[in-house]
């Protein structure tokens, strides 16, 4: 599986980074919403998680983008994560075309149950 972290704080990257690529998961990562379109654009992705507040363009303009864009792309499933538990994020982050919502910090245990509901052949305890 190959999935594509977006998120401007490197720590944050790494945490999520270590949980997956422990699963086997090959993972690429963008330190802003600018290189995270161009590195979708570029290639394939099973899976994108995108954190909403990034120096530049925001999480919700990136989604938005991907889900506006022609071809298969825009269905990838993206999982935003994100330190703000307000409503009004969580409601946004649907608006505007994520599948889920995660609050920093993220476990494993929900980090993988996110990603089983979206991805086939993925369950809580990581692929199958």
């Amino acid at each position: 599986m190959h999935v594509l972290y977006v998120d401007d704080e490197e720590v944050n990257r790494r945490l999520i980074g270590s949980m997956l690529r422990k699963a086997g998961v090959e993972m690429a990562e963008a330190e802003d919403a600018e290189k995270g379109l161009w590195m979708i654009a570029a290639r394939d992705y099973d899976l994108v998680l995108m954190d909403i507040r990034m120096p530049g363009k925001d999480g919700f303009a990136a989604i938005g983008e991907i889900r506006a864009h022609e071809g298969p792309v825009k269905d990838v499933p993206i999982i935003v994560i994100t330190a703000d538990d307000a409503r009004e994020i969580r409601l946004r982050s649907r608006d505007v075309g994520a599948n889920d919502v995660l609050i920093k910090p993220v476990t494993k245990e929900a980090l993988f149950r996110a990603i089983g509901r979206l991805v086939p052949g993925w369950t809580a305890a990581g692929p199958v």
